[in-house]
């Protein structure tokens, strides 16, 4: 079954195929690099369009408190809702990777909303704890 329905853009990153040509993804593929895109941009990033992005990357320095993953959940959730209308998140946790310190990883479950398809990613994101 074709998923066209779903869209179709470059591939994040961009890459190219046998021919020389932009790769471009689409169906569910290009949804999640779409999620992985918002989320690794940061507000004011992108010149044309300074409002793109996630607010997680203001999180950077911050200490890995319980407050810090409550901003980072946030951030992606807003982000998502407002950049990404083709998904419906269902969950967003931020939880702290206990192999490697100071590495975030935010877990997000959401539903494909023109196929009612259920999706998962898992995106790490890094914070470095400020000294006092």
């Amino acid at each position: 079954m074709t998923r066209d329905f779903l869209g179709s853009g470059w591939s994040y990153p961009v890459r190219t195929d046998h021919q020389g040509n932009v790769r471009l993804e689409s169906g569910e593929d290009n949804i999640e690099q779409s999620v992985r895109l918002v989320l690794g941009t940061a507000k004011g990033e992108r010149v044309m369009r300074p409002e793109f992005g996630c607010e997680i990357h203001d999180q950077v320095f911050s200490s890995l408190s319980p407050a810090t993953l409550n901003r980072i959940e946030n951030g992606v959730e807003s982000a998502l809702v407002q950049w990404e209308p083709r998904i419906e998140l269902e969950r967003v946790d931020a939880v702290p990777d206990r192999s490697k310190p100071g590495r975030v990883l935010i877990e997000i479950e959401y539903w494909i909303r023109s196929t009612n398809s259920h999706d998962n990613l898992v995106y790490p994101f890094y914070v470095q704890e400020g000294e006092r």
